[in-house]
């Protein structure tokens, strides 16, 4: 019998420019799930996706990096987009929320670009990982072991390529929400 996600905590690390399927749905089918997803983003107020092309929706935010910490959370979604990405591995609060749940062995889900995130974290290298073709280079440099593949696990890190891939990223990462802290999960 599966446990129950009803009530568990999960952020969805966002700022402008985030591509928006890889927020809409995994917040989709994590509240799908029962469980409370929080937009979490440098500032309050709205942030602004991009939707393929061109601009897309705002979306509200939750709560700011001020007022929570990787404690808070079972979990961390980060989706990707160019723009978004860029930005907060440039944001040294959002340096440390991501590593903090490295720390604690939370599972963490990355799409896209948002590996530049993870690299600027600090928390790839030994790391199996997938990502947008185009970061292979930028992964491998910084110790990961890329492959291609819709989905990898490593020990609570799901990654996936793109929002084709959206299906096989949500339900890896709420198999790896489902099973809790893992031992192996690190900084």
């Amino acid at each position: 019998m599966s446990q129950s996600l009803t009530g568990i905590p999960v952020a969805i690390l966002a700022t402008d420019g985030f591509e928006e399927s890889e927020l809409a749905v995994p917040r989709s089918m994590l509240d799908q799930q029962g469980i409370e997803v929080h937009i979490v983003a440098p500032k309050h107020g709205t942030i602004r996706a991009w939707a393929e092309t061109q601009w897309g929706d705002e979306y509200t935010v939750d709560k700011s990096l001020d007022e929570v910490s990787s404690h808070d959370y079972h979990a961390l979604v980060l989706p990707g987009g160019v723009i978004n990405p860029d930005s907060l591995r440039t944001d040294e609060k959002a340096m440390t929320f991501v590593r903090g749940f490295f720390e604690e062995g939370k599972p963490v889900g990355a799409i896209c670009h948002a590996a530049w995130t993870l690299i600027n974290a600090g928390v790839v290298e030994g790391r199996r990982m997938t990502s947008i073709p185009s970061l292979r280079k930028d992964l491998e440099n910084a110790g990961a072991k890329w492959e291609d593949s819709e989905v990898v696990c490593d020990s609570a890190l799901v990654t996936s390529r793109k929002p084709a891939d959206l299906d096989a990223f949500c339900n890896k990462l709420i198999e790896e929400i489902r099973e809790g802290r893992h031992r192996k999960q690190h900084a």
